[in-house]
């Protein structure tokens, strides 16, 4: 097709009107759930079913994060204070930005969700079963809203490629969308073909999840999520044959009964959920003096006496938001680093996080992600 500049359609006596999506075109996209789902891309006006999707848009839109932005979930603030600050410091317009509840806990609004006349919602799988009970898609569907889901929670090993490359097509990135995987899997596999050379044994390691977030001990994860993540990282998840899904729970008798050689846990900043809790806060920017105090604080529970893991200290904190994010190739290196010391000296998930800021995100990069019991950890 030719195009003519406003001067050549003016002296041919037309009038042409543009709207701001002109040159979108009907597509048919298959989401994570196998549905297929007719869109006109690339979007422009876009809601996030959880404000924590800000980690793939910008890395997406990285000059503009926001761009396409015209609401989303309230929950960055209280889930990742640090990014949310960080993210506000340099993008003050966010504050405005409309905000909405959560389809699980049924504060989701879809009457404000219509008048802001979005391209799409994307919705992360988990909501799937609230949003269907609801009658969301049927609604949405009625005024032309489109919702697509995808994954990065409940299966992101398998769903995180599939998901960047929906969001890809939704927002005309499909270029920088097959980068960012191609850099995911070279990272990736700086661990898993050492792994595989080498063939190490695999220590039994056991994942708290949000530990000191509550005074119930234990959560942990089945054989996905960080459980997965500790399979790839050359090592044995304690609880994936205790807990049949992807999130559960283990007895403290279970734990010394297992007695696990390493043992990890998910923290963040949760001030803003369980102020003065014993989570201990690792992330952007993080006091790691005071993650590490919080961390040897909660080997003290009923449920690691004794443990092994706990006697060698080989205790370890990381973000809890690499659960939830297409970042989970950084941690997998980390934990690699923590089962395998001598195999994966030279290998440096900093630099690879702070190649990713570099490269695919428009923050700088700030430490704090992840500490350690161990004295070379």
């Amino acid at each position: 097709m030719r195009l003519f500049d406003k001067a050549a359609l003016a002296a041919m006596g037309l009038c042409v009107f543009f709207s701001a999506n002109a040159f979108a075109e009907k597509i048919t996209i298959k989401d994570v759930t196998g549905r297929d789902v007719e869109i006109n891309a690339p979007v422009e006006h876009v809601i996030l079913g959880e404000g924590r999707q800000i980690y793939f848009a910008a890395v997406l839109d990285r000059d503009e994060p926001f761009k396409r932005i015209v609401g989303w979930r309230d929950d960055l603030p209280k889930a990742d204070p640090e990014s949310y600050a960080a993210y506000l410091a340099k993008y003050p317009g966010i504050a405005k930005l409309p905000t909405f509840g959560g389809m699980k806990d049924g504060t989701f609004d879809v009457e404000q969700a219509v008048a802001l006349k979005p391209d799409v919602i994307i919705m992360n799988v988990d909501a799937k079963t609230a949003t269907e009970e609801a009658g969301y898609i049927e609604k949405l569907g009625k005024v032309g809203i489109p919702l697509v889901y995808v994954d990065f929670r409940e299966k992101p090993m398998e769903n995180t490629e599939p998901s960047m490359r929906i969001i890809g097509k939704l927002f005309g990135k499909e270029d920088k969308a097959e980068e960012f995987i191609k850099f995911r899997a070279d990272s990736i596999a700086k661990v898993t073909d050492v792994l595989a050379r080498k063939n190490p044994a695999k220590p039994l390691v056991f994942i708290e999840r949000a530990g000191g977030y509550s005074d119930d001990c234990c959560m942990s994860f089945g054989n996905e999520n960080f459980g997965k993540m500790v399979e790839f990282a050359g090592g044995t998840n304690m609880a994936k044959d205790i807990i049949p899904g992807t999130f559960g729970t283990v007895n403290p008798e279970q734990i010394i009964a297992s007695n696990p050689d390493q043992i990890i846990i998910t923290g963040g900043n949760w001030q803003g959920y369980v102020p003065g809790g014993n989570w201990v806060g690792v992330g952007y920017g993080a006091d790691e003096t005071e993650a590490l105090r919080k961390l040897e604080n909660l080997t003290k529970r009923p449920a690691f006496t004794g443990v092994k893991a706990v006697r060698d200290g080989n205790v370890h904190a990381i973000w809890h938001q690499f659960y939830n994010n297409p970042y989970q190739f950084v941690a997998i290196q980390e934990i690699a680093k923590w089962l395998h010391p001598d195999l994966f000296k030279d290998l440096d998930p900093e630099a690879t996080f702070k190649e990713l800021h570099e490269r695919f995100l428009p923050l700088p990069y700030k430490s704090g992600y992840f500490v350690s019991l161990r004295a070379d950890g």
